[in-house]
């Protein structure tokens, strides 16, 4: 028996039972596929700036495609979006994995393909988050988010080291086709949902549009914060694929095993934030999102002066910690907090801010880790994360406290027909 009140509440529901195992699975194809293409990316480049290039065009399209994966969430059946990325996503990873199997793979291929995956992942993101409350509920969406985030960590937890290990024995072409497969699950997963168990708040809409979703963020002060302390935590200090990347080879001269264990070590403090998150509810502020973003910031700092692989190892799970912390705060704050009518272009936004930094953010990292050094690089990561945030509060601190409830026909408008 589920205790009602407990941080397991959300497998209540049925739906959300179905999905969770496939999503697990799904997870960990994602990380071993993200370790497999960065050690891609250096055995046939040998160079950082590459590393972030390719970095940044996989998250391009978050910057280009989230709003309008948002857009579609409010508009359409999201449960038929969801086998059409999914669908995608399989396809992209199989092709590359054949690529490199056959030995045919050229850098080429790893930019045009992780902008591939990377499209498939930016109109999925909004549309999968929001379908979350209509799985749930509102009443459980806080805890749904939270026991996502651990999902998707404990895959970071698995995926990272079973790659670094397929790569030592196999090379990296398994890898990639390990991710294909695991789309599968998703798909039969989703065939399975009983839509008549969905908790839908609002009907679709079939005029949304992506600008009455800038009027309500506009309108809530609040939630403006939120996004812009997610913006700079997740573009200059959420780089742990590049940060684990180079030290682990420019500066401990490791190799691809060890690389990934360095992503399982992250996954460690990260899974620890997210179980720790389903406990707290009732904490998520914007300062209580504010205050962990800085301290995220801080431990991002002084990651980079660690002296040895070992020492390395140890900053991981508190940095990876403290950052999910804040951004499931932020989240499930942004989704509780948001009218149902517009919550999926709301968290197009919120996606488009959460990723978007990073096609500008990855190539800017790598050009400083060759210009200036891997820790110095780090180190300004963290400094910029600190001060930024700072100033974010300093500007909007008598205007944190949410309202009651904000409708979007409020922010409309006179005259504007919603």
């Amino acid at each position: 028996m589920i205790n009602p009140e407990g941080s397991l509440r959300s497998f209540r529901h049925r739906n959300f039972r179905i999905l969770y195992p496939a999503n697990a699975a799904s997870n960990i194809g994602t990380w071993t596929q993200r370790v497999a293409q960065d050690w891609l990316v250096l055995q046939l480049t040998h160079s950082g700036r590459d590393l972030g290039l390719v970095t940044g065009l996989q998250f391009l399209p978050s910057l280009l495609f989230s709003l309008y994966g948002g857009r579609l969430a409010d508009r359409f059946n999201k449960r038929t979006l969801l086998y059409i990325t999914n669908l995608g996503g399989g396809v992209v990873a199989a092709i590359l994995g054949i690529l490199v199997t056959t030995h045919h793979v050229a850098i080429w291929h790893v930019y045009l393909l992780a902008f591939a995956l990377g499209l498939f992942t930016a109109i999925d993101a909004p549309i999968r988050q929001s379908f979350t409350s209509e799985m749930v509920g509102k009443s459980d969406l806080a805890n749904a988010v939270s026991l996502n985030s651990a999902n998707f960590n404990a895959g970071r937890l698995i995926g990272p080291g079973l790659s670094g290990l397929l790569i030592a024995w196999f090379g990296t072409g398994p890898s990639f086709l390990i991710n294909a497969a695991s789309y599968l699950f998703v798909i039969i997963a989703l065939y399975f949902i009983d839509e008549d168990q969905l908790h839908i708040e609002a009907a679709p809409q079939e005029r949304a549009k992506i600008r009455e979703a800038w009027q309500y963020v506009k309108a809530r002060p609040d939630i403006f914060a939120v996004m812009a302390t997610v913006f700079f935590a997740a573009t200059f200090g959420l780089n742990f694929q590049i940060f684990t990347a180079l030290m682990a080879t420019s500066e401990f001269h490791k190799g691809a095993a060890s690389y990934g264990s360095l992503g399982s070590v992250v996954a460690v403090g990260s899974l620890s934030g997210a179980l720790l998150s389903a406990k707290l509810d009732a904490k998520r502020s914007p300062r209580f999102i504010i205050f962990f973003a800085t301290i995220f910031g801080a431990s991002v700092a002084l990651s980079a002066l660690a002296p040895s692989y070992f020492t390395y190892a140890l900053t991981l799970p508190i940095a990876g910690a403290l950052g999910l912390t804040t951004m499931i705060a932020a989240n499930s704050y942004v989704q509780v907090r948001t009218d149902p009518a517009i919550r999926g272009r709301v968290m197009g936004i919120y996606l488009t801010i959460f990723l978007g930094g990073t096609p500008v953010g990855s190539p800017l990292i790598g050009w400083l880790a060759t210009a200036i050094g891997t820790r110095q690089m780090i180190g300004l990561c963290g400094g910029v994360t600190i001060i930024s945030i700072s100033i974010i509060y300093l500007l909007l601190r008598g205007k944190l406290k949410p309202p009651a409830s904000i409708l979007v026909a409020d922010v409309l408008a006179p005259g504007e027909k919603y």
